[in-house]
């Protein structure tokens, strides 16, 4: 791993380049210009003349976790193309590990497992760049990224400074941040805390536990986890492969809905009168109430996996009911039909209503 933050190139600017080559989902239309910033301070520099000269910015990381309009953005998009770590001694089990912004997610994560760290690895394969796990508080099998975060550095755009913010000041939370939804600061590095015995964290997922073979809140080796974790994620289609269509998409495109305690028992009698009273619910804890899985609303509510949407350009995914993929020749007004299809036909039978996780930029459901 790289003793520090290291610099690159000046920033690459380009103009009418269309944003579908920049998303997992392949679709998106022009951007006024595209700027690649490779540095922290170009990075900095470049939105900060943007917002001087009153031009509307998007910043684009790994574009797995966006929905760009057809009519594409009418602004500058700057990519963040930065990378570097700095390792540094924390405690007597743990080290500091801060990642720049652009850093590809599950790079970073194997470099770490063969460091002979852990933590992340429950969170192995998924898409993006390092800087937006702290704005979704990306999680999986168990775990979420908030966990191990110790603070982030962002560039404050309503002050024009570069500050940091411990994690108790993220505003994290299932899926979500006090970055979410907004423009008010941009990541530029994340720092995390990681075990430095290469033991992984206690299995909490009980499909993970049963692909390892170990009962829920064992340890085994990091290294083991992680191979289980992309394993499991490859045959649902969730590890990015140019030639499966399945993974053309946003990952999760539907969170978990969390039901508040006191209209528990109403969702729950509405759903047994469309399955049945002898079929059990799965549902999990949560801060605010309780977790029912999205994909098993999905396909009860009659959408099973390869559901094909408007034309057969867009369609769930043949191996897993929560990702919305393009089929190849999909616009984005496509798939927003069958989100919208989806959406709808989980409220009509079961009154719980799914919400995207993907930001919608210039589009909505």
């Amino acid at each position: 791993m790289n003793a520090k933050l290291r610099d690159m190139n000046s920033p690459v600017t380009s103009a009418g380049v269309r944003l579908d080559a920049y998303t997992t989902l392949r679709l998106g239309g022009p951007a006024t210009r595209v700027i690649i910033a490779t540095t922290e301070d170009d990075l900095v520099s470049a939105v900060a003349k943007c917002d001087a000269a009153g031009e509307r910015v998007l910043l684009l990381g790994g574009g797995s976790n966006l929905v760009i309009s057809d009519a594409g953005f009418d602004g500058t998009v700057v990519r963040i193309a930065t990378d570097g770590e700095r390792v540094e001694p924390l405690d007597a089990d743990r080290v500091s590990v801060e990642v720049a912004a652009g850093e590809d997610w599950d790079s970073f994560v194997a470099r770490s497992i063969d460091a002979g760290l852990s933590g992340l690895e429950s969170l192995s394969g998924i898409p993006g760049l390092v800087g937006a796990t702290p704005i979704q508080n990306v999680g999986a099998y168990g775990w979420e990224v908030g966990e191990f975060l110790r603070w982030v550095r962002i560039y404050d755009r309503k002050s024009g400074e570069v500050t940091t913010l411990d994690v108790d000041e993220l505003g994290l939370a299932y899926r979500t941040s006090r970055f979410k939804g907004t423009d008010d600061a941009v990541v530029l590095s994340v720092c995390f805390a990681l075990y430095a015995d290469g033991e992984g964290q206690p299995v909490r997922y009980a499909e993970l536990a049963r692909t390892l073979d170990v009962s829920p809140g064992e340890r085994v080796p990091a290294a083991k986890v992680r191979g289980a974790v992309l394993w499991l994620r490859r045959g649902k289609g969730m590890v990015l492969d140019t030639q499966d269509k399945d993974t053309w998409s946003t990952g999760s495109f539907f969170t978990n809905p969390i039901i508040a305690e006191a209209d528990l028992p109403g969702v729950l009698a509405r759903i047994a009168d469309v399955v049945g009273e002898d079929v059990v619910v799965p549902r999990f804890p949560a801060a605010s109430g309780v977790k029912l899985p999205a994909a098993w609303l999905i396909e009860r509510a009659g959408f099973g996996k390869g559901h094909v949407g408007p034309g057969g350009r867009v369609a769930l995914s043949s191996k897993h009911t929560l990702a919305l993929t393009n089929r190849g020749e999909a616009s984005t007004d496509d798939l927003l039909a069958l989100a919208r299809e989806v959406r709808d036909g989980v409220a009509e039978r079961f009154g719980v209503t799914l919400h995207p996780e993907p930001l919608l930029i210039g589009c909505s459901l």
